[in-house]
This record gives structure tokens, sequence and C-alpha cells, in this order.
């Protein structure tokens, strides 16, 4: 899926996407954890796989990732609200969000997640979703 520069950022950030996700997208490493998680949502809207698994911690990377709909179940991502970011370390920080989505024609969805965060080498990464 293809966005214009210009077009606000779909993150939430009051920003147009270039000078929000779209740098980090094009390969500027994040300035923290909270704007990479913002990045990763924005990569889910915009399907962009391999940023998603480039910004996905080493030890728990999938080696595969799918973000195609099946026939009938396009999914709608309607927006984005991050709760709050915790720095835990000097290299370690998790951000609390809420995402929410519909799929198809369905009720929309809301997905909350405390996801944890390691910088490794100045670039931070996913690592997984905390208990």
């Amino acid at each position: 899926m293809q966005i214009s520069p210009t077009t606000p950022c779909p993150c939430g950030r009051d920003q147009a996407y270039a000078a929000c996700c779209g740098r980090y997208h094009a390969g500027q490493a994040a300035a923290d954890a909270e704007s990479l998680m913002r990045s990763r949502y924005s990569a889910y809207v915009l399907k962009d796989v391999d940023y998603l698994l480039a910004s996905w911690h080493p030890d728990t990377r999938p080696a595969t990732l799918s973000l195609e709909d099946a026939p009938g179940q396009r999914t709608q991502w309607l927006g984005l609200s991050v709760k709050r970011q915790v720095v835990t370390g000097e290299d370690t920080a998790e951000v609390e969000f809420t995402a929410r989505y519909r799929v198809g024609g369905g009720s929309a969805v809301k997905m909350v997640e405390h996801s944890r965060f390691q910088r490794i080498d100045g670039r931070w990464y996913y690592l997984d979703a905390a208990g």
C-alpha cells in the first residue's frame, strides 16, 4: 500500500507521514520505543512486512509474516492511542497502547497491548508483548 508523504501519519501524531513514521520506514533509527511502536502500527496499516520484520528483535522475530487479508475480510485500521511509555533500563522500554481495527464488515475490535522494546547498537526493536 502506498501513501503520500504529505498525508497525515497513520500513527496518530499530528504530522505528515514523511516527517513522522515515513522516515523510519525509509531507514532512520527511531528515537525511542514509542516512536518505533508508532512506526510499526503505521507499517501494519501500510502492510509493510519488510519493515515489521526488520524492526522485530532478532531473538523473537518470526521467520515469515503475512498481512494478506482473506477474501472479503479486509482489515481496516481505525486508530492508535498510546497510554504510556516507561523507560525500564538504559536500553529497554515498555509501551502500553490500544489499537482499533475492523475486519470485513464486522464490529470494531480493540487490541490492548503492553509491549517490550530493546535498543541494540543504537536501534530500537520490538521484543514482545509483556504478560
